[in-house]
């Protein structure tokens, strides 16, 4: 869900072994998948000089990449298995095979709005194509990401059923104010397929993914985007500033911190199209309200002390222009702009998939043209599922640091009782990932368990910092994604352009 920061921040949420979680907490370091302890990063990962990266807004993999094996059907490129929608499963041949279209609980018709939705078995809403690019907003939030685990049981006493996710898209949109249009929740249900994201699609299907990449928390964009870049929300589970009682800035660690005091070149580059920053020149501190690094105590220092870390993405394009591109880099999401791909929080602003897929397409296209391509590897994914439908439940995780919900409301879930999803150990839902290299293996899936955190394991290897929580250290290195011995892309393809055609409307579904 969204609220507005003043000067403009426009949206402010939105199996570890036991010998690495001991090292982890020992303070021995971090011990790679490939075996590099606290030495210099195995030398295939060498190769790689940057590591750049962005989390776009709210969907989840069922959601936009559900119908990848029937793209992969209907443009000839070798099946195997990813564990998508089953309705595009073959028949024969690679598990998972073909099964039916999931269906969950609607609302009862009888008590139609201005009641609450009343959870209904018999009214079953099943998965479907969206046709427009635009949908009103579901929330992940805390209590609606653990009504979605399962309606009769949100603090996971049980193994997850999923079969919560469209009576909280209905619940959101009859409370909110002014009501949805889509007061039945049918919004969580619907994909999109590879004629809707042609280009997502077939940069998934060329480069590297995953059916297994989840968001760390089981709650909103706020606290996720604080473990993409420190591990761990430190027991946030709301946007800081919800409670009068919440401590704010965050003193946790961040990557930038370790990589500043590690000699790594780092930069953030945000997009100031609608921040209200003006300029050029910009200055840091307008484009730090642009960044969720704005949360953390470690701002104040970049704003202070390295202001040129911090940069319109118009910088981007210089830097690839002159060879400058930063060790470490990460995109804020296009917010302000709306082009993060966020689904609609207003009937009067609808955003379009397709618009956001073309701009983070600019970045990935401009990076493939670059001198810098060489040595880069470019990871795009997202910062949580949005309280949109995945058939894969969440998956055991370490707390990063052991703190559990410092910050829940009277009436909330996990306040009058608990359960095992009632603290951060356990992953959010799962999300898209690509990952895009000269180095990246051709039409690659892992199907290794990762969070968020994955990202930041990879950088830390490659250049050798240590881990910022348990989290990040219990995460597998993403190295499997790549094949430095024979690098299949050291010449970089020609994407299919992103279409921008769709059509985008909030009044109707599909």
């Amino acid at each position: 869900m969204r609220t507005v920061a003043p000067p403009k921040f426009a949206r402010v949420f939105c199996f570890l072994t036991s010998l690495t979680l001991a090292l982890a907490l020992s303070g021995c370091g971090t011990l790679s998948t490939n075996g590099s302890q606290n030495g210099a990063p195995p030398a295939t990962l060498s190769s790689i000089n940057h590591i750049v990266f962005i989390a776009q807004e709210n969907r989840s993999l069922d959601h936009y990449f559900g119908a990848l094996r029937q793209y992969w059907a209907q443009n000839g490129y070798p099946d195997q298995s990813f564990d998508g929608l089953p309705q595009f499963n073959p028949t024969s041949g690679i598990a998972p095979l073909n099964g039916p279209a999931p269906s969950l609980p609607g609302c009862n018709s009888n008590q139609p709005p201005p009641a609450d939705c009343a959870f209904d078995t018999s009214n079953p809403i099943t998965s479907y194509h969206l046709l427009t690019q635009c949908i009103e907003n579901p929330s992940p939030a805390w209590n609606e990401g653990h009504v979605d685990w399962d309606y009769n049981d949100p603090l996971g006493q049980k193994a997850a059923t999923l079969n919560g996710f469209v009576y909280s898209a209905a619940h959101d949109a009859r409370t909110n104010s002014p009501a949805f249009y889509d007061s039945n929740g049918i919004r969580a249900m619907g994909y999109y397929n590879g004629s809707d994201l042609n280009y997502y699609y077939w940069m998934a299907s060329n480069f590297g993914t995953s059916d297994r990449f989840f968001n760390p928390a089981m709650t909103r964009t706020q606290s996720n985007r604080e473990y993409l870049i420190a591990a761990t929300s430190g027991g946030y589970v709301y946007p800081e500033g919800t409670d009068a009682a919440d401590s704010t800035p965050l003193k946790q660690t961040t990557i930038f911190q370790e990589l500043q005091n590690a000699g790594i070149t780092w930069k953030i580059y945000v997009d100031t199209t609608g921040s209200g920053c003006t300029g050029p020149p910009y200055t840091a501190a307008c484009l730090m309200t642009q960044s969720y690094m704005q949360n953390f105590a470690f701002a104040q220092t970049i704003i202070s002390q390295y202001p040129q870390n911090i940069a319109p993405v118009s910088q981007y394009f210089t830097d690839l222009q002159n060879g400058t591109l930063p060790q470490v880099a990460q995109f804020e999401p296009p917010t302000d702009a709306g082009l993060d791909e966020h689904p609609s929080t207003d009937d009067a602003s609808p955003e379009n998939i397709q618009q956001g897929a073309a701009w983070v397409e600019s970045l990935v296209n401009a990076l493939m043209q670059s001198s810098s391509w060489k040595d880069s590897v470019f990871i795009l994914t997202y910062d949580e599922n949005g309280g949109l439908y995945d058939h894969v439940s969440p998956q055991p995780e370490v707390s990063p640091d052991g703190i559990k919900p410092v910050d829940l409301l009277p009436g909330d879930v996990c306040t009058t009782a608990t359960g095992p999803t009632c603290d951060f150990t356990y992953t959010g839902y799962r999300v898209p990932l690509i990952v895009i290299s000269p180095y990246a293996k051709k039409n690659y899936v892992s199907h290794t368990v990762a969070d968020l955190t994955a990202i930041l394991k990879l950088i830390e290897t490659r250049f050798n910092v240590p881990a910022l929580t348990a989290r990040d250290a219990a995460q597998p290195d993403m190295t499997e994604f790549f094949n430095f011995s024979s690098p299949p892309w050291m010449t970089p393809p020609s994407p299919p352009a992103q279409s921008t055609s769709g059509a985008c409307y909030l009044n109707h579904l599909p």
